[in-house]
């Protein structure tokens, strides 16, 4: 299949990879295939229609929107993040997606998901879901207690990066590489095990027996990641472009300040390694 681009979740600190690809999008760095999963899919979408500013328009120009993140909307709805706005009024109203450019592109977008009741990742590829696109993505982006469960095609869907949170392992299997590897944690970032409030998870996903296992376990999951990503770097086989820290902003930060710099931060990070990324793989920008 060629290179592949692979992009990790993580929520609000997924600008950092919106500054990434704005630096491909103006430098017309294309991909044969994109791997997403949660904000990283997200991120794609706009990327692969082309549509540059986009990403930053849809992230932080609305964080002091009063309906995008809100613990009043949480505790009435179930869902932290304004899921509605995000996947049905922003794109077909809003900020319009140009879906007509997006599925005429020829890279392959895989979109990641996570099956509730077997715990396991289900990869979409675009041209499969089509007029469910935005419910595929929303799937994605939907992490336990912070959104609804939703279904599709006979499953129930949550988080892509609950059960492959860095989807270069999907890459691997379809015969993809070298690949281009774009994370939202610094190198030597860990997980730590769940704490002590971890019942309340348990109980409320009492009937996804599989998931909550996830859940516990996910720590030692996202940790054995980190490991083969820098790996695939030692070996040749990847190209990293990770943040050199992202402690000062949060999974649902607000502080459009903070969120400016960490996007100007994944620009300038993904110049730095044009270069690498050019001699690793066959793709040569045109600018």
């Amino acid at each position: 299949m060629g290179s592949a681009l692979i992009l990790e979740g993580g929520g609000m600190r997924g600008v950092f990879t919106s500054g990434v690809l704005e630096y491909f999008l103006e430098n017309d760095i294309q991909f044969p295939a994109v791997y997403g999963v949660s904000a990283g899919a997200c991120n794609a979408a706009s990327y692969i229609s082309m549509q540059s500013g986009r990403n930053r328009a849809v992230t932080i120009d609305y964080t002091d929107h009063p309906e995008y993140i809100s613990i009043r909307r949480l505790l009435r709805h179930g869902e932290l993040f304004n899921m509605d706005l995000i996947f049905d009024r922003i794109p077909n109203e809003e900020q319009p997606f140009h879906y007509e450019r997006f599925f005429a592109s020829s890279t392959k977008f895989f979109i990641g998901t996570t099956d509730c009741e077997t715990a396991e990742p289900v990869f979409y590829e675009k041209q499969e879901v089509q007029d469910d696109l935005n419910t595929i993505l929303r799937a994605s982006s939907s992490l336990p207690l912070a959104a609804p469960v939703v279904p599709f095609q006979g499953r129930y869907l949550l988080d892509g990066g609950l059960s492959e949170p860095i989807p270069f392992q999907r890459a691997l299997k379809d015969g993809s590489g070298p690949l281009v590897i774009v994370m939202t944690q610094p190198e030597g970032y860990s997980k730590q095990p769940p704490g002590r409030s971890f019942w309340y998870m348990r109980r409320r996903l009492k009937q996804f027996p599989e998931l909550v296992h996830l859940m516990e376990t996910r720590w030692k999951l996202y940790n054995d990641a980190m490991r083969s990503v820098l790996q695939l770097e030692q070996q040749g086989r990847a190209v990293v472009i990770r943040p050199e820290s992202s402690r000062v902003v949060s999974r649902v930060e607000r502080n459009k300040t903070k969120l400016e710099t960490l996007y100007a931060h994944g620009f300038e990070k993904a110049a730095e390694k044009r270069e690498e990324i050019e001699q690793l793989t066959d793709l040569i920008s045109s600018k």
